[in-house]
């Protein structure tokens, strides 16, 4: 299954531009203390299964993690349960801070 990507260069962008996109935080609470992503949420990895219902249908949900590999991995298990606005962001938070963007305190 191939799961479809953004890179942080063009989210920001499309957050600078005023685009609806839902942020998704999937790291556990002690990650989350050290920043997230300005309006991001926070739903850790291993709730996913019991609230993807949650999830807004209406418009992109982008998830992210410390570098990209476990959000990549939600993308892909949302895929196959038939959630198909999912995006994971390339390289994560430490690609996003890498970029010199801006990091919120949780």
């Amino acid at each position: 299954m191939i799961v479809s990507e953004i890179d942080a260069q063009t989210l920001k962008q499309r957050m600078d531009a005023g685009e609806p996109v839902e942020l998704i935080d999937i790291r556990s609470e002690a990650e989350v203390a050290q920043g997230v992503l300005p309006e991001a949420q926070h739903l850790p990895m291993h709730l996913i299964p019991m609230r993807m219902h949650d999830l807004p249908r209406d418009k992109e949900v982008i998830l992210y993690c410390r570098s990209g590999a476990r959000s990549y991995q939600a993308c892909a298990f949302l895929q196959q349960q038939g959630v198909g606005n999912v995006l994971n962001l390339r390289g994560g938070i430490i690609d996003w801070a890498r970029h010199g963007f801006d990091i919120q305190a949780a």
